[in-house]
């Protein structure tokens, strides 16, 4: 069949001289589209129309094809059919309904493609009818929630979800689709909750359920009340908020095995002998290959039950069987070659299977561990748009958690311990760690670790700031708990002082390029206060004296760097300029490091001259160091335990505006493509009358 007949909704041909027949399907479009009511001849029209199989794109390309004068002849039968398909939605016919649900998509897409430019009004006078508008949407509203409680047909209700979705995300700026008032005014909450509540059904629908959750909460969410933050942040039944945190698991831990299972196929054969013959030259190269398209829905999900509900806290925590390693060889969920990895639902198994049989060797997992392992691959890799603010909002989503004291009590509890194994970027200076030397620790270890990971490997020249910041004020905020509450964790420290200098480094061998895009002294002073932290108040939080030892070794082993930063910020803000102010901070900052610089240094020189040791080992100035604390001389700094609170508004308004966008218009693309087989639905309704 040609394009051009296919457009025009032409399925059968009589014989191959005579002129193509246009389904009668298509003929009944045509009549509505005319200026007459076309149940003024035929008073069974609308419920003959509904018996017929919906031909979606024929009825979207005409509702496109309309222009303006078109339009105000027509509506009043648009309006009509839009009336005629919600009243549809009661009938008990289950093919009517199937119908009338395609054909509203096809109404929502159609209309708002052909009026892209007209006002939120100007589309709903044209579906609706302005003044008859808030009853129609109430009683659509009322059938949809009908529906989705119900206890009909699993496909009937994907396909309501499926509508629901559609019709949130027709305009790339959700909080610009005035239809949605009525979503509001008429909540469709409590549906979302039991679905969610249900193992069956949100096995079946618990993935567009939470994304279309995520829209609603961010439609106009900073101009008006919306129903959906003020009642998801109250939310405390615990089955609902269960099943929120294993729909947003399952897809996570989806992802982590794809990328699994993906950078295990690359490893393997020809590339594996390549490498061990020539090193690892092509490492970075064949990372990127692993590229695996991230899932920002479900990360906004996630971050809005955790920032906006309390509650939600305790279901990071919750320990279920590790499932990201299959016990049994699972048969692969068939997906349609144009879905990227990582952005579709989880297979039906595993959602239906919550309540895994428990395997005494296998670990036990949990959402923020699924989560952790999830954060670590797509901040590998931040040079794409989505990779990018995926990785920004995995760490606003951990800063959350760093300021949330429930979160932090079990992030630090020693008797839960984990063995997390995070995605470490191939580089050329550093073996690949092996999983198995991974110890079992308290949870805050696994996000340290993380910040770590991420500190050391993004110095570059495209040098994302942004990310930077929230790194350091994360281990900042975790640090104040630790000082709070005294909690001596046993964490490599070292590898996070080394990370910390490095980074100050790279600030200063690439001042004149990163000043041209960033205010580096703003981030220099988190990093050196990060270091008066442990200065100050080390004695409270570090595992032994031994490692406040340690902490004055490497301060002392890497002062040049220190000595370095502290030349540039007072050359800077001795001098008038953009960065005086700025700079000058960081100069006040240092007097406690320099200190133990200029305390320790000639001492060790001296115990070196003395002893006629021309490199004295690192037992050797820890030595110097323990017997010289007494003459030290520190100054008190203010302010050091206290941080800014995390705030959507304004800061962060602008970031969530334009994931929302990219968002929405990635779902919108997703319903185009997987909306429920017409075939599949007749088929299933087809015995029903």
């Amino acid at each position: 069949m040609s394009q051009v007949e296919k457009k025009a909704g032409l399925l059968r041909r009589t014989s191959s001289s005579k002129k193509p027949l246009k389904e009668k399907v298509v003929l009944m479009y045509d009549e509505i589209f005319a200026k007459e009511d076309p149940a003024k001849n035929n008073p069974r029209f609308w419920d003959e129309l509904f018996l017929m199989k919906v031909n979606l794109e024929y009825l979207e390309s005409k509702l496109e094809s309309v222009d303006g004068e078109e339009v105000q002849r027509i509506q009043d039968n648009i309006n009509s059919l839009f009336h005629h398909c919600v009243q549809a939605l009661g009938e008990e016919h289950q093919i009517k309904v199937v119908n009338a649900l395609q054909t509203l998509c096809a109404l929502f897409r159609g209309v708002h493609q052909k009026n892209k430019s007209a006002s939120g009004f100007d589309i709903i006078n044209m579906l609706m009818g302005f003044d008859k508008a808030e009853q129609r949407m109430k009683d659509l509203m009322e059938r949809l929630d009908s529906l989705l409680c119900g206890d009909g047909s699993e496909s009937l209700k994907s396909l309501c979800l499926k509508l629901l979705l559609c019709l949130v995300t027709v305009t790339d700026n959700i909080s610009q689709n005035t239809i949605l008032e009525y979503v509001m005014i008429n909540s469709i909450f409590e549906a979302i909750l039991q679905i969610l509540s249900d193992v069956s059904s949100r096995g079946q629908h618990g993935y567009d359920a939470v994304v279309l959750l995520a829209l609603l909460v961010n439609y106009r969410k900073y101009e008006s009340v919306n129903p959906y933050i003020v009642k998801l942040s109250i939310v405390d039944d615990e089955p609902t908020l269960d099943g929120m945190g294993m729909v947003v698991h399952q897809a996570l831990t989806e992802y982590n095995r794809q990328y699994k299972d993906k950078e295990e196929e690359n490893q393997g054969g020809f590339f594996s002998t390549l490498t061990s013959m020539v090193g690892s030259m092509f490492i970075a190269d064949a990372d990127e290959k692993l590229s695996v398209q991230t899932n920002e829905a479900i990360l906004l999900a996630l971050y809005e039950a955790v920032h906006l509900n309390r509650n939600f806290i305790t279901v990071l925590a919750q320990s279920h069987p590790e499932i990201d390693i299959p016990t049994t060889p699972t048969t692969p969920t068939p997906t349609t070659p144009t879905t990227p990895l990582g952005t579709t639902p989880p297979s039906l198994d595993m959602m239906n299977n919550p309540e895994l049989p428990l395997d005494p060797n296998l670990q036990t997992s949990n959402l923020l561990i699924t989560f952790l392992k999830y954060a670590s691959i797509v901040m590998q890799d931040t040079k794409d748009e989505h990779r990018l603010n995926s990785a920004r909002l995995c760490l606003i989503i951990l800063t959350c958690i760093a300021e949330d004291q429930y979160a932090d009590a079990f992030l630090h509890d020693d008797n839960m311990n984990f063995r997390v194994n995070l995605h470490r970027m191939p580089m050329r200076h550093r073996k690949k760690a092996v999983d198995k030397n991974i110890p079992s620790r308290p949870l805050v270890c696994a996000v340290l670790d993380l910040m770590v990971e991420f500190i050391v490997t993004h110095m570059m020249k495209d040098f994302p700031m942004d990310l930077y910041l929230r790194c350091v004020q994360i281990i900042h905020k975790l640090l104040c708990y630790q000082k709070k509450c005294r909690i001596r964790l046993h964490y490599t420290w070292r590898e996070l002082w080394s990370a910390l200098i490095n980074l100050l480094k790279f600030l200063l061998s690439n001042e004149t390029t990163l000043l041209a895009k960033h205010n580096i002294f703003h981030l220099a002073l988190l990093v050196v206060n990060l270091f008066n932290m442990f200065i100050t108040y080390g004695d409270t939080f570090l595992p032994t004296s031994n490692s406040y030892d340690e902490l004055y070794y490497e301060i002392v082993r890497m002062h040049q760097v220190f000595d370095n930063l502290y030349c540039m910020v007072l050359r800077v803000s001795t001098n008038t300029g953009q960065w005086k102010e700025a700079a000058s901070k960081v100069t006040h900052a240092l007097v406690n490091v320099r200190a133990i610089i200029n305390h320790f240094n000639p001492k060790i020189e001296s115990y070196a001259a003395v002893n006629h040791i021309s490199q004295l080992s690192e037992e050797q100035v820890l030595e110097v160091v323990r017997s010289n604390y007494d003459t030290l001389t520190l100054k008190l700094q203010d302010g050091l335990d206290q941080f800014e609170r995390y705030s959507e508004q304004p800061k962060e308004a602008a970031f969530f505006k334009e994931l929302v966008r990219s968002i929405s218009l990635n779902v919108r693309k997703n319903v185009s493509l997987n909306t429920l087989s017409q075939d599949v639905l007749l088929k299933e309704f087809s015995t029903i009358s």
